[in-house]
């Protein structure tokens, strides 16, 4: 992940201020930096968005395929996920320097996403045991500056909200054989319930307090962080330990409340921005660098 140096001084002027509830551009604690979404930007995708979190900036596009099943599940479709790490993001990605990274973040959105509390998976299921949708979510960072999982987390959220599935016609013929049929009505097509879609919560330890949203200079002075998935309603579905300092029970339950109070406070106001987006159809203002 993206890193940065900085010197004594500034370390000390940086825990002394988190220590007195006053960060360095001026947020509290457990506040976010300011956030920009912006749904279906890229065309040739059945959902996408774009998130920038401060100047962290991250694209989510959704493809819809037909795949089979997988033999535990049958009756569920499935989601599969791929980072890329742009090389303009940070020169630390340059050639394989973001494979390793991308790869961690991959298998934490497995984590987080792709089970039967999040998303609906039986809702991509065509034919059980045969035909299902796969949604290949493709995660490129554009730019980094800290807290990547809350800025995924929030746009692979607000891409299945924009994505739209054909609608699936089966027919059988003399012989009973299934053949599908995909309608070409753009508005016949199926929507996700995203509601128990999580967000991601990264808490970083900053001396003796914790902070939301940490920039790269905080998380230079971090001992370790806990990212924390929370649904709409509070409920912790995943957590991870990332760091190489250690973190006493107290200090995890500490972390653990405030994550859930952080992440129960988002969905509310992200939910109601995707809506009043999509109410808007083609009067909708494009705004981004792909507007």
């Amino acid at each position: 992940m993206a890193t940065v140096k900085v010197s004594e001084a500034e370390k000390v002027y940086i825990l002394h201020g988190i220590r007195d509830d006053l960060r360095v551009d001026g947020r509290g604690c457990e506040d976010y930096r300011h956030m920009e979404i912006e749904t279906d930007v890229v065309s040739n995708t059945d959902g996408s968005a774009k998130v920038s979190l401060g100047h962290t900036a991250v694209l989510v596009g959704v493809k819809a395929d037909i795949g089979k099943p997988r033999p535990m599940v049958p009756d569920e479709g499935y989601l599969e996920f791929f980072v890329d790490c742009s090389a303009n993001a940070t020169p630390e990605f340059e050639g394989r320097g973001g494979d390793e990274l991308g790869t961690e973040l991959s298998n934490t959105l497995y984590k987080v996403f792709d089970n039967k509390h999040s998303v609906d998976l039986k809702s991509l299921c065509i034919s059980a045991g045969e035909h299902c949708w796969v949604l290949y979510v493709d995660v490129l960072l554009l730019q980094c500056d800290g807290n990547l999982y809350d800025a995924i987390s929030v746009a692979v959220k607000a891409a299945l909200f924009n994505t739209k599935i054909p609608r699936v016609h089966i027919s059988a013929d003399e012989e009973g054989t299934k053949e599908i049929e995909l309608s070409d009505d753009p508005y016949d097509c199926m929507r996700l319930n995203v509601e128990n879609v999580p967000c991601v919560v990264t808490l970083c330890k900053v001396g003796h307090r914790h902070v939301v949203d940490a920039t790269l200079q905080e998380k230079a002075c971090s001992v370790a962080s806990l990212i924390i998935s929370v649904t709409h309603k509070g409920t912790v579905t995943c957590m991870r330990k990332t760091g190489g300092g250690s973190l006493d029970p107290e200090s995890i339950f500490e972390m653990t409340e405030a994550g859930k109070r952080v992440g129960k406070a988002l969905h509310a106001p992200l939910m109601t921005l995707l809506q009043e987006e999509e109410s808007l159809g083609k009067k909708r203002l494009k705004v981004g660098f792909l507007g």
